[in-house]
């Protein structure tokens, strides 16, 4: 069967927040993200999906989300700011590049940076809900990726090539997509020009990105008003959730409804956040 892909007209409003940033390096672009109910989560026969993957019925109130994952001229502006609670290093990446996405930072890393734009614009900033980064990226979308039913290396930055892990072959093709490159790095937020609906860029692979929500093995008891799941027990293991996918993850970590866990401690180069600033919390 041939590989068909959703591409749909988009249109995007929003706000620049004007940092400090020099040569060619992006600005931060707010996009509008308009409220509504979703299904998050995957059916039954989306190929390599999880258990804790839900479903549940959220309803989303609108916010603005950062067209792109935070950059390393962005952070780099941030991290110059006044700190909040933390220190920051002000050029943490591996992958060296003022518009490619910032990684190595921790979960507590993000949260500073949220803080310190807080503090800096009196604009209400932070890491986005789980909920909210599906809603984001699937911008209406019920199927795997919100291009369609599969992806290529032409459309997204991820491993396209097999891989062995403990045993296991992980693969570089998704469903009836083919398999593809294999960069073994970052890439320069928007390189591919391939937008959602809403005007998101890189919302599949590239780097992880960090949300607010402490990690749970399903959705049962999960808020369904589009907020951040920030309770806890015993059974809660001490991990935030990574949303996304990466340049080294295999496709189907890329997934719309795919979810990863992290130590909030953990700074891979693997991994990124974007900022939201208003809606739930």
């Amino acid at each position: 069967m041939a590989l068909t892909l959703r591409r749909t007209p988009r249109t995007a409003q929003g706000f620049v927040e004007p940092l400090l940033a020099v040569g060619d390096a992006l600005p931060l672009h707010m996009v509008l993200v308009p409220g509504g109910t979703f299904l998050m989560g995957s059916p039954d026969d989306e190929p390599e999906r999880e258990e804790s993957e839900g479903p549940h019925e959220v309803t989303v109130p609108s916010f603005f989300m950062g067209r792109y994952p935070v950059t390393q001229a962005q952070w780099q502006a941030v991290a110059a700011l006044p700190q909040v609670e933390r220190e920051l290093k002000a050029d943490p990446s591996r992958f060296k590049g003022v518009n490619r996405p910032v990684e190595c930072v921790t979960w507590y890393d993000a949260v500073e940076f949220c803080a310190r734009l807080l503090a800096h614009t009196g604009r209400p900033y932070r890491l986005p809900s789980e909920a909210e980064w599906e809603y984001a990226c699937r911008a209406g979308t019920t199927t795997p990726f919100h291009f369609g039913d599969s992806i290529t290396t032409d459309l997204a930055n991820y491993r396209g090539t097999d891989r062995e892990y403990q045993g296991d072959i992980y693969s570089g093709a998704y469903g009836d997509g083919p398999h593809g490159e294999y960069r073994e790095e970052t890439t320069d937020v928007g390189s591919f020009k391939v937008a959602n609906t809403f005007g998101l860029y890189d919302m599949h692979g590239n780097v992880f990105e960090w949300c607010q929500d402490w990690w749970h093995e399903g959705y049962e008891g999960a808020p369904a008003d589009g907020s951040a799941w920030l309770a806890h027990d015993d059974a809660a293991e001490e991990n935030r959730v990574l949303r996304g996918g990466s340049w080294n993850y295999s496709p189907g970590d890329c997934r719309s409804a795919g979810r990863n866990r992290g130590a909030p401690d953990n700074f891979g180069n693997f991994g990124g956040f974007r900022v939201v600033c208003g809606g739930a919390r």
